[in-house]
């Protein structure tokens, strides 16, 4: 709290983004031109700052912070014209956000990796600041969106806003097309519980969920038609004789022609992601607006579609069988799925608890007896204790809901990392250990220590101050090219 001239000037309170909005947006030519470039200029700027920090810590044992890396960026963006091109904002919000990578990997509880570099082909983003950007609402469908540099751009408004806008990032999807994401502050309460029943769902790959409540599956109608399978078939095949014609005749270069082909494969798998993410959309809103307790498995997605390829030593069998199993678990999007739950069993009053999934496929829904024998066939289940017969996964949704109960206990789970984003209350899913020698060149510590300065014996040093055996002066971005970097 503030004083000034005799009374007290209270500061303003921080509001989070507790929803996001996403809007495709329209630009023209000449703007997406430029937003390509930008998402390049950000891609360099958070490879330059990650390699500055590495090196750093590497040669004194220093940890940076985007405070002080913003002092090499203002001094950055008047020497080189390509980072000074972009708006004020994005370079620092790029920093923030390698920031909060860095705390992520600290955090002994959160899944994340080390943060890494970005390639030339990953998708582009463009983060700004709420209060840079300003939307205009022109009719019930359209509207523009101010953004420094650029101007007034068109995206359609499929939904309003709702609430204050808070942070706005610019991204490109597989196929190219960009779109627009707010993070607002709607300021919504915890909504009361909703007094419906519970319900156990399994997550299956032939049946894409299993309700215990329902006699029939609720299965995932096709991603792709057979027309545009057929097709997709055939640009594939196009794509490998032209980049064989590429390697052999061309250097490598790729035609005007496989960029073509390219281009349409992109178009058609960015068709099918939208799709599948309609379908997973529609079907946990549904699960949390008519049940009170949603109770689902605590899947390990990455540890179940690891390939079994092996090594050289040891090589894997049945790498195609389990190839293919791998992209029908992938293709239902069960990681997906727990992170919509998370946030919108609370926004419509239920509650959402993760069990243990061992052994629900092999335990009687009726007398909880476990016996893998009981599972005759993929689809059949017979209990060999007292008889019941049901189908497999039905089964397993009966029980995965049993366990569920006996855990609830009035709680939410919120079963990862994702839950401190959107729930405000929950137990927080332990993470796996992920200590591996050699992994990064950072030391993994819960908390990084204060940089402190670097005490090096006078007789140690070189004339130019620097210590023996090179030079330890810490890389600024004036020492990236000229163009960014690929």
């Amino acid at each position: 709290m503030a004083v000034g001239k005799g009374r007290r000037i209270r500061k303003p309170i921080k509001e989070p983004a507790d929803a996001g909005r996403t809007y495709r947006l329209c630009p023209t030519s000449q703007q997406a031109e430029r937003l390509l470039e930008w998402g390049h200029t950000c891609r360099a700027v958070w490879n330059v700052a990650l390699e500055q920090r590495l090196y750093v810590h590497r040669q004194r044992r220093v940890y940076l912070r985007a405070d002080e890396q913003c002092r090499y960026l203002t001094e950055a963006r008047h020497d080189l014209e390509w980072i000074a091109d972009l708006p004020s904002q994005a370079p620092q919000q790029v920093l923030r956000h390698l920031d909060r990578a860095y705390d992520n990997f600290w955090n002994e509880e959160h899944s994340a990796g080390f943060p890494r570099f970005k390639k030339r082909g990953a998708r582009m983003a463009i983060p700004l600041p709420g209060q840079a950007v300003r939307v205009t609402r022109l009719n019930r469908k359209w509207a523009f969106v101010r953004i420094p540099k650029l101007g007034e751009v068109k995206f359609r408004l499929t939904r309003p806003l709702g609430g204050r806008i808070k942070s706005a990032t610019i991204r490109t999807d597989g196929a190219g097309h960009w779109y627009v994401s707010f993070g607002v502050h709607l300021g919504r309460a915890v909504a009361p519980p909703n007094e419906q029943p519970p319900v156990g769902m399994d997550f299956g790959v032939k049946q894409s969920a299993y309700l215990s409540d329902e006699a029939a599956p609720r299965l995932m109608p096709q991603t792709l038609t057979e027309g545009e399978k057929r097709r997709l078939a055939g640009l594939e095949r196009r794509r490998e004789r032209q980049l064989t014609h590429a390697r052999n005749h061309r250097g490598g270069k790729y035609s005007h022609r496989l960029r073509e082909t390219l281009r349409a494969i992109a178009e058609l798998r960015a068709r099918q992601a939208r799709r599948r993410l309609d379908f997973t959309h529609k079907l946990t809103t549904d699960l949390a607006k008519s049940h009170g307790l949603v109770a689902v498995e605590d899947l390990r997605v990455k540890q179940m579609t690891k390939n079994a390829r092996g090594s050289r030593v040891e090589p894997g069998g049945r790498v195609a069988q389990k190839a293919a199993l791998n992209r029908g678990v992938l293709d239902n999007l069960p990681g997906e799925r727990r992170r919509q739950l998370v946030y919108k069993c609370p926004a419509f009053g239920s509650v959402l608890v993760a069990v243990t999934p061992v052994g629900t496929s092999q335990t009687c829904g009726i007398c909880l007896q476990r016996d893998p024998a009981s599972r005759i066939s993929r689809d059949v289940f017979v209990c060999t204790k007292c008889g019941h017969t049901d189908d497999a996964d039905h089964n397993a949704s009966v029980v995965i809901l049993a366990r569920g109960l006996r855990t609830a206990v009035g709680k939410a789970s919120t079963a990862g990392h994702c839950g401190e984003q959107h729930a405000g209350a929950g137990q927080a899913r332990p993470a796996m250990s992920r200590a591996r020698p050699g992994r990064t060149r950072e030391p993994l510590t819960p908390h990084p220590p204060q940089p402190r300065p670097l005490r090096i014996p006078r007789a140690a040093r070189n004339p130019c101050g620097a210590p023996q055996g090179g030079c330890q002066q810490v890389i600024e971005f004036r020492d990236a090219p000229a163009t960014p970097l690929n």
